[in-house]
Order: structure tokens, then sequence, then C-alpha cells
């Protein structure tokens, strides 16, 4: 990648930092395996080799389910089935994880809850897969919609539209997220029911269980910035709303859901058995703020675990001026 950093003397420079072995800049490049998030300079260019040829069709199912037939039991039951399917299926090379799955359980005033599942068309026995995972998960619920349709890999990056004017969603968003190594716990399922059950949440609020692992896992921890190796999901805390006089309340439930998800470890996913820190493609300034993360665990801690130290000698040498700083910053070593 080629970026432009800030040295010592005040001035801006152009760096190349590939990941050769031999590369005098090969840290910078290593940081920028996903620490770089404007750490340590501007990236302006990447090459990219040795890319996987892409799947050419894409099965897709969702279900969507009627909130209303759900009470804690069936709503934690399905959260549960849900994560133990992805215990039993992301170890890297397990034919299963071929199947992407998404649970999204909007907050009750949205009146759904949503499956979808992606497969490669081409995978051995992928619509068989498919079936089983339902089978699995959605035990004693009724779907009041379903459908199955075969399309071309890239037809979803056309979301959310055309591109035309016009044909852009406009939204307020805020978005929390946590790593899980197993399935939440017993006590988060309840905070999961108080928070998605509550008089205070909106439509636009809810809950996105997204599973992970697969080849991502086989990585090892050290050999690119993102240390979370050994997940098999992420949990997505958001609300979606259009109105500024909405930010208030909006930004206040789910900064109170995902406190009350992790009341046990600070308010935050400290990693552990069943929790792995957060994810920094969804920067959360929470993290950063004692009045929210009472863990004593740093939000860069959280989202770069063991690999932060070496990301800090990064900053050291490339940024030593931290002209590239921010809420949730790299910070020198001290």
């Amino acid at each position: 990648m080629e970026v432009v950093v800030v040295g010592q003397d005040g001035k801006a420079r152009v760096v190349v930092a590939t990941r050769e072995a031999d590369d005098p800049n090969r840290e910078l490049w290593w940081a920028h395996t996903g620490g770089g998030g404007g750490n340590f300079g501007v990236v302006t260019r990447y090459w990219l080799r040795g890319l996987p040829r892409s799947p050419q069709r894409m099965v897709q199912h969702v279900s969507f389910f009627d909130w209303g037939q759900l009470d804690e039991g069936k709503l934690s039951g399905l959260l549960r089935a849900f994560g133990r399917w992805h215990e039993r299926n992301s170890a890297p090379g397990v034919a299963e994880n071929g199947v992407y799955a998404v649970l999204s359980v909007g907050h009750r005033s949205s009146g759904s809850v949503m499956l979808s599942l992606q497969i490669d068309a081409d995978l051995p026995g992928a619509e068989r897969m498919l079936d089983e995972f339902l089978a699995a998960t959605t035990q004693g619920l009724t779907a009041v919609f379903e459908v199955r349709k075969t399309m071309p890999w890239l037809h979803r990056m056309t979301w959310p539209g055309t591109g035309e004017p016009g044909d852009v969603l406009t939204r307020r968003y805020k978005i929390k997220a946590g790593y899980l190594r197993k399935s939440f716990t017993e006590s988060q399922l309840k905070a999961v029911w108080r928070n998605l059950s509550d008089g205070t949440g909106t439509a636009g609020g809810s809950l996105l269980v997204i599973g992970y692992g697969g080849q991502a896992n086989a990585v090892p921890v050290g050999e690119t910035a993102i240390a979370q190796r050994d997940v098999v999901m992420k949990a997505v805390y958001q609300t979606i709303w259009a109105e500024e006089a909405e930010d208030a309340a909006n930004i206040a439930w789910v900064r109170e859901f995902y406190r009350d998800v992790y009341a046990e470890t600070g308010g935050v996913p400290v990693p552990g058995e069943v929790n792995d820190g957060s994810y920094i493609n969804y920067p959360d300034a929470d993290l950063a703020d004692p009045a929210w993360n009472t863990s004593g665990v740093s939000a860069q801690r959280l989202y770069y675990k063991e690999n932060y130290p070496r990301l800090q000698r990064v900053k050291a040498r490339w940024d030593p001026l931290d002209v590239f700083r921010h809420a949730l910053s790299v910070e020198a070593p001290r």
C-alpha cells in the first residue's frame, strides 16, 4: 500500500509498504491489516494479489417471524440454538461454515424477526445445509414469510439501490458490537429480552447476531492486526432513526442495552470465555468513555487485544508527532 505519513520533522512523505519479509516498511503494512483506521497516515493506494476466485452464484434464504409469537423462552431458545450451531460449525475446513447466517431481532415495536442465510450455490450439499440450519435453529417458531432464491454472487453489491439520484437511504445510526467465542450466557439472554421487549426502544432498534469463524479462524493471531481468531459470532447492537430530535432517545436506548448485556464485565465485552472484545470497523467512542466502560480495559485493548503493543510501536515509528488521532487512536507507548 501507499501511505502518506508525517515524520519527526513535520513533513509529509509517501511510503510504500508491502508484506514482503525483507521490506523495511513491513510493520506499517502489518498495522494496516486491521489497525489502520486513521492511526498512522492516509492510505492513497492499494495493490492486491493472490485473491481467491469469488463464487459465481449465491442461494439466499430469508425467513420472517412475527414478534408476537415470542416470549422470553422462545427468544432465548432461538438465540441459544443459533449460537450453538455456530459453536459446532465454525472451525476452519468444516463444510457447514459455508453457510453465512444473520439473525436480526428487532425491538418489540418493530414487530418482526428476520433470519437471512446465504451460501455459495455450487458448494456440494448447499441446499441441504440451509435446510439443516433452519431445522436446528427455528424449532417452535412459525415463519410468516419465507423466500429462497438463487442469484449472481455480486447481486448483493447493488444494495441499497441503483446509485441513481434519489436512490440513497439517508439515516441516523448508532452501532455497537461484541465478538462471541460461544453462545450468549443465560444472564446475557435475559438482558437481551429485557431491552428488546421494553417500552423505551423504537422500531429502528435491533440486535443482529452474525455468523463468523471459518477460514478467518485459520489465521494466526499475530499474522494481522486483527487478534480475534477463535470467535464464532459477532453481535451488533444498533438503532436507526430519521430525525435529529430523536437522537437522545435512540442513543440512550442502545447504550443501555449494550451496558446491560455486558453488565458482568464493566459494560463492555472484555475478552474471556464467552466475549472477545469488539469490532473496529464499527468504531464506538463509548468504549473509551469511563462513563460507559467501567471494566478497566481500554478501548484499544478491546479492539486489538495482544496485538496492541505492536501497534503502539508502529505508531511511535511512523507517526511520532501524533498527527493522526481520534477518540479511539492507537497511542504511542509511554
